[in-house]
């Protein structure tokens, strides 16, 4: 196995429904623009709370892409 190199970013994907939609429409929203998405890492869960009821999630997930060889 070779050597890689990677760079993180940070990003808080939204869901009505789920902390595991959030996550996946923030890993699916980043593979729109970048390429060799490798690993992501929760760094936080937060949500809005709307007359006492959960409106909907946020999660903040670190993903990891793999740089290209030259």
């Amino acid at each position: 196995m070779s050597d890689n190199v990677y760079a993180v970013t940070e990003l808080v994907g939204t869901s009505e429904t789920s902390i595991d939609d959030a996550i996946r429409g923030a890993v699916e929203r980043a593979s729109e623009t970048l390429k060799n998405l490798d690993w992501f890492e929760m760094t936080g869960v937060r949500g809005h709370i709307v007359d006492g009821k959960v409106e909907h999630f946020q999660v903040a997930v670190k993903i990891g892409f793999r740089h290209e060889s030259v």
